[in-house]
């Protein structure tokens, strides 16, 4: 099975959603890994700001911050092998690397909406 790490440069959340402004890159990636992980797909997500120490075990991730500095951050390894840096997969790289359909990834609008209707007390 695959395995997938992810090495995120310093920041406050993996999502994107917090702060002034939503970054939609971050969006779209924590939207497809989240649909990965709902497939069984084993994906691990790290934050140099909160997690530094798998920075420095990971060998490969490791010499790449020493010889390219944060710059190349986000780091992707996937079966131990580095596979990208300085930018985050994109859905078809995720798609092919995990054997998973790329439309798979993307989050889909729910099939039936809920409508919820309040009753002032009265």
């Amino acid at each position: 099975m695959t395995k997938i790490e992810i090495f995120d440069p310093a920041m406050c959340c993996s999502t994107g959603v917090c702060g002034p402004s939503v970054d939609p890159e971050l969006t779209r990636v924590a939207s497809a890994i989240f649909s990965l992980q709902q497939k069984g797909i084993k994906i691990s997500r790290y934050n140099l700001g909160s997690e530094p120490e798998p920075f420095v075990t990971n060998k490969q991730v490791n010499d790449l911050l020493m010889e390219k500095g944060p710059e190349c951050l986000p780091v992707v390894i996937v079966d131990e092998q580095v596979k990208k840096i300085a930018s985050y997969p994109t859905n078809e790289e995720l798609a092919s690397w995990t054997g998973i359909k790329e439309e798979d990834l993307v989050q889909q609008e729910p099939k039936t909406k809920l409508n919820i209707t309040l009753n002032p007390k009265g």
